[in-house]
């Protein structure tokens, strides 16, 4: 057998500049959800909004039918 030499071999995969940039957006949505989930600000209540709605009257003639 052949002696072989200690040799380091270094294998260079590169870094995608594309996958970094979408896993910092999907890191940024995440938390975006997790904040409108739980922190949202909502202090207490029911969370609805009273609305005044005008009273409209409407005659109405019935034609016969």
């Amino acid at each position: 057998m052949p002696d072989r030499d200690n040799e380091t071999i270094i294998v260079d995969r590169g870094t995608n500049p594309l996958a970094i940039v979408a896993g910092i957006i999907f890191a940024v949505a995440v938390l975006v959800v997790l904040w409108l989930v739980f922190f949202n600000g909502n202090t207490g209540g029911s969370g609805s909004v009273d609305v005044d709605v005008p009273e409209v009257s409407v005659d109405v003639t019935p034609d016969g039918q």
